[in-house]
């Protein structure tokens, strides 16, 4: 019997941003192979990592947008988050097997007490289940191995860290929290520290992302909303690239300028000393890149190729 050849999906260049609500069960590179399939996209990236267990917002970015998603990776964060008490996990969330099982006795009080000790710079250890690296290895790697690795504690800020409801009494008691945290923030590990402060242990139930930098849950598809559009209608749903960039400093050129600041030369001009400035053309207007501002110089950061610039243009609404 002969095989019927699969078709190819052709391949288009795709520049911008979606915003999307990643569905649990999925990890953030499956949810991002979906809708680059989906969208017939060439290049594609995310912003951060998601757990399976966890949803929400996840940036995708593709084509030229991949240059900047690291500004994203470095933004605050918002959770959502269920603590189940009295049960310790070995992955501290709900995908590991119960290990350990304590009474819950602590009082509302106590917890609020607790709560305000993991508010502000804390210190972490990072989880052996994450994708952190040791030697070219994710640490995940060796957990499923059985292997413990030696691992440095990192510092974090707990910005905001909220109680949403509690309940100490019933068969499964839990602490359901908002927090609002610094970029590499762990929290699974956050869950199982609070757990060990109130002396019964604590494991994550559920784990929902509510914000990433300026990007709430309200701008966000899913990918069945995505997956019910037309073809020809998906790319509707990208976002510009300079999506990325807001509360950037916007700085205009005219066209010979530009090309210049494109060939990776400096431009001088009255600008006022800025981090972090989104420049554009001004014909036609497109951004061309990133740069910041330092006594009256335009230095390039990360650049547009012509051929990105070209085809941002032929593409965009």
């Amino acid at each position: 019997m002969t095989a019927v050849p699969r078709a190819r999906v052709q391949r288009r260049p795709v520049h911008g941003v979606v915003l999307l609500d990643k569905p649990v069960g999925l990890s953030s590179n499956q949810a991002l192979q979906r809708v680059k399939w989906l969208l017939r996209a060439e290049k594609a990236g995310h912003t951060g990592t998601l757990d399976p267990l966890a949803t929400g917002v996840l940036p995708l970015c593709f084509g030229a947008a991949t240059k900047f998603s690291q500004l994203h990776l470095d933004a605050d964060k918002t959770y959502e988050t269920t603590l189940r008490l009295g049960e310790k996990t070995s992955t501290g969330d709900a995908e590991g097997e119960v290990i350990e099982r304590r009474p819950v006795t602590c009082t509302v009080g106590q917890v609020v007490e607790v709560l305000d000790r993991f508010t502000g710079p804390i210190q972490q250890l990072p989880p052996m289940h994450s994708a952190l690296k040791k030697d070219g290895k994710a640490l995940y790697e060796y957990a499923r191995a059985g292997v413990e690795v030696e691992r440095t504690p990192r510092a974090v800020t707990i910005h905001e860290l909220e109680l949403l409801a509690v309940d100490l009494t019933s068969a499964a008691p839990s602490l359901r929290l908002r927090v609002h945290c610094t970029k590499g923030t762990y929290i699974r590990t956050l869950g199982e520290d609070i757990g060990e402060a109130l002396g019964c242990g604590a494991h994550l139930s559920a784990l929902r992302r509510v914000a990433t930098g300026g990007f709430g849950l309200e701008r966000c598809l899913t990918l069945e909303q995505i997956e019910a559009l037309p073809d020809e209608q998906r790319l509707s749903v990208v976002l510009p690239a300079d999506t990325l960039l807001d509360g950037h400093q916007r700085v205009t050129l005219d066209s010979d300028n530009a090309a210049r600041f494109l060939s990776g030369m400096r431009r001088r001009g009255p600008w006022a000393d800025a981090e972090h400035v989104a420049v554009y053309g001004d014909r036609p207007p497109a951004l061309l890149g990133t740069a910041h501002v330092k006594a009256g110089e335009l230095i390039p950061g990360r650049l547009l190729s012509p051929i990105e610039i070209q085809q941002t243009l032929e593409t965009q609404p």
